[in-house]
């Protein structure tokens, strides 16, 4: 069943079945047709996100077990709603002992039966352990510290670090491990402690990017995939959900075939989506059995939308001469894409090249192709890969990915060693499903790369390269090209003609957990493009407050847009101090200039916390700050009614994140994962929404009436003369029709004409009460 409009909750301990259900009467009078839940099988103790599952088979007690589910599930049906969830099959926890999947593979090793769930390469490691970077020094360190120890827990003995992680100790070991010395107990393990700084080096298991908590799962061998969805068909047999979305399905072996393979178990009336970032020179995923992907692509078209082209240049050379960085965002994303490959995930590409190392030497065409050659030829080409990933399985590939390899081959020529290119042209075939050598190493290899591919590009471009180039930070965000500012209006008329043709109800989303900047934060952000020069006197005024404090210019320039766009209209609240420091760390160790993760610098991090305190601390600045943010307001309310308008009238499945239906004003997360306040939302539904939650209802209405034109109409692009700051469109089914069109880039109403097909109409009548206009 295709929902007619998703709502999608945050479930965790303190927000469980039993809350979402008594919310249902809201979402019904709002208009919602399905609730649309993160996941909801037993997670981590206490995680607050629920990806990080460690019993694929249950749902969560901490939710409310399924007793609870059901309940919500059948409250839901009774107003004629339902549920989608969000499935995880790239990874599970393994931190915290909670897993006992994982505990048992490090009691038994590789003859676990749960040995095969994992994706572990046993032969990385000399004695053929597990390797668990755990520890926080060197384990003779920990040893000598007295960090370690033996407990007695029930009635097996366990390893103990730190007094509170705990590792099984394998039975052959429990009648002794009392009396051994404690060095040669840890040393007849399955598995070898470690530092955590030995990861990115030594790990020989897939995890999620660079989590060591989040260990990959082989869901491409069919009895794991049956083990760990068995919960999930059960829910959609029993009519308890109507379909699915999957995470990070470009993390899989082969995500089309997987994709298939689910279509196939679900049935032809399931609604899935796939959580996937769409490269510029990316298609959707069309022929995948899917009914498109979870809306990031659809984020990021409208939010150029209503980005100005016109100021890329300005804001550009503003950058450039604040930062000293560049004006192009290419550079940050070349250099971060080395870095992260040499920092982070140096022991998967060394595993990577000896994969294809194998695959030359089984061939006599690779005869003379060194593993150096090989190093040198898939770095460069993960320095330039202009998508996620690619789809071959070492014998074949979707015609889809022959432009990217194209597009590839082009952009990493100027990169070729003199006298490799054969060696690039090789691996590039091998991609292809057409290199020489024996098949089962072309597979091997081929998935290696691209599972290496698909985190290079999220942390490199998503977690490094956006948080180091800041000509206007609203375009850095999940599934971006922040190498483009904006589009046409032709261009986004010929990306929704694509999506009423290719996916027509795939998910249409401007908020999501994972979002950097909130909706709000970004249609605010919006407008500086559209008004550079007036931004340009803010920033050189403000930009010489507290120089004192040793901050370096271009975190200066991103925590001032940050101020800018998370400025709450009403004024600074209590929290917005602790809320903007919070991001700004992150920015900081994510950024990897100054701070990181690994090894923060406190320092630098106090400074500019201080900044933050001098900033909102300064009365004059804040009534500076204050009037500013009230002279953007106009141009950034109609900024958020456009995209609000057009995730609920282009072709797709429109999606609700928690909380939005008011001003979305959050960061990254944690940040925007905090509690919603439904009652505020329930008193307005009855007593006044304000503009956009009145937007929303009268669109959610609509739909509701004309299910048909929504699911099914088409999509007309509608001419407009006089101006290119109108979007206008229409959409026919059933003998009804549509008619849209929405101001941009601006509030003043520009002297045009839109030509609808029943006739032209003044752009003055249209936006006569607002900047979007809508009729059936």
């Amino acid at each position: 069943m295709t929902p007619r409009a998703t709502y999608r909750f945050q479930f965790h301990k303190n927000f469980g079945f039993a809350d979402a259900e008594a919310l249902l009467p809201y979402l019904d009078a709002f208009g919602i047709s399905h609730v649309y839940a993160s996941p909801v099988t037993v997670a981590a103790a206490g995680s607050m996100h629920g990806y990080d599952v460690v019993d694929p088979t249950r749902i969560n007690p901490e939710l409310g077990g399924e007793s609870a589910f059901r309940a919500l599930a059948a409250a839901a049906k009774a107003r004629g709603m339902g549920i989608v969830i969000d499935i995880v099959p790239n990874h599970m926890g393994v931190a915290g002992g909670g897993n006992a999947w994982w505990n048992d593979v490090l009691a038994k090793g590789q003859a676990s039966e749960h040995a095969r769930v994992f994706d572990i390469d046993w032969t990385r490691d000399p004695d053929g352990k597990l390797v668990l970077p755990v520890l926080g020094a060197p384990l003779s360190e920990v040893l000598a510290a007295g960090d370690l120890a033996i407990e007695r827990d029930a009635d097996r003995w366990t390893l103990v670090a730190y007094g509170e992680h705990r590792f099984p100790i394998r039975d052959q070991d429990q009648a002794k491990a009392d009396t051994l010395p404690l060095a040669a107990l840890v040393d007849r393990q399955h598995y070898r402690l470690a530092s955590w700084r030995v990861a990115n080096d030594e790990l020989n298991w897939r995890r999620f990017f660079t989590v060591n908590d989040l260990a990959g799962v082989r869901i491409e061998d069919p009895a794991v995939f049956e083990a760990t969805h068995a919960l999930y068909f059960r829910l959609y047999d029993e009519g308890l959900i109507d379909g699915v979305r999957v995470d990070h399905v470009d993390g899989l072996t082969d995500p089309i075939g997987y994709c298939r393979k689910l279509r196939e178990r679900l049935g032809p009336g399931a609604w899935i989506v796939v959580e996937k970032i769409l490269g510029t020179a990316e298609t959707q995923p069309v022929g995948w059995g899917v009914d498109g992907t979870s809306g990031y692509d659809f984020m990021e078209q409208v939010s150029t939308l209503i980005h100005d082209p016109a100021g890329s240049e300005p804001l550009a050379g503003m950058w450039d001469a604040i930062s000293r960085r560049g004006e192009f965002f290419e550079v940050e994303e070349f250099e971060a894409r080395q870095d992260l490959l040499s920092w982070q995930f140096a022991g998967q590409f060394d595993a990577c090249v000896a994969a294809f190392a194998a695959l030359a030497a089984s061939s006599p065409q690779g005869d003379g192709i060194t593993r150096a050659m090989l190093r040198r030829a898939i770095e460069r080409l993960l320095w330039v890969f202009p998508v996620y990933r690619t789809y071959g399985t070492g014998t074949a590939a979707p015609t889809s990915d022959a432009r990217i390899r194209a597009l590839v081959r082009e952009k990493v020529a100027a990169l070729i060693p003199p006298g490799e290119d054969a060696v690039t042209d090789m691996v590039l075939a091998w991609l292809a499903g057409e290199g020489p050598g024996d098949m089962a190493l072309a597979a091997d290899a081929v998935r290696r790369f691209q599972q290496l591919s698909a985190p290079i590009a999220a942390k490199a471009v998503e977690d490094t390269a956006f948080y180091r180039y800041g000509r206007l930070i609203s375009r850095n965000d999940v599934g971006a090209d922040a190498e483009t500012l904006g589009i046409s209006v032709a261009a986004f008329h010929d990306a929704m003609a694509e999506r009423a043709r290719d996916v027509p109800h795939a998910m249409l989303t401007t908020a999501t957990h994972d979002h950097k900047r909130g909706e709000d934060v970004r249609a605010r952000l919006a407008v500086l493009s559209n008004r550079p020069d007036d931004w340009r006197v803010r920033v050189e005024r403000w930009m010489r407050l507290y120089e004192a404090r040793g901050v370096a210019p271009d975190d200066r320039y991103m925590l001032l847009q940050t101020l800018v766009g998370a400025w709450p209209a009403d004024g600074a609240r209590h929290d917005l101090a602790d809320r903007v420091k919070a991001w700004q760390q992150k920015a900081l160790r994510e950024g990897k200039l100054r701070s990181s993760w690994e090894a923060p610098d406190e320092a630098y991090e106090a400074e500019a916390a201080g900044l933050v305190d001098d900033l909102l601390g300064d009365a004059a600045f804040v009534r500076d700050l204050a009037d500013y943010v009230a002279t953007l307001a106009p141009a950034a309310e109609a900024n958020s009614l456009v995209q609000t308008l057009l995730r609920y009238t282009v072709p797709g499945v429109p999606d609700l994140y928690q909380g939005t239906e008011l001003d979305d004003l959050s960061l990254v997360d944690p940040d925007n994962r905090r509690p919603v306040d439904y009652a505020l939302r329930q008193r307005l539904i009855a007593d006044g929404m304000r503009a956009k939650m009145r937007l929303i209802a009268d669109l959610l209405a609509l739909r509701r009436a004309e299910p048909a034109l929504f699911a099914d109409g088409d999509y007309r692009p509608v001419a407009v003369s006089g101006s290119d700051r109108i979007v206008a469109f229409e959409r026919s089914a059933a003998g009804k029709t549509l008619k849209v069109a929405a101001l941009i880039r601006g509030i003043d109403v520009p002297a045009a004409t839109v030509r609808f097909g029943d006739g032209p109409v003044p752009a003055a009548t249209l936006f006569a009460a607002g900047p979007v206009w809508f009729t059936l």
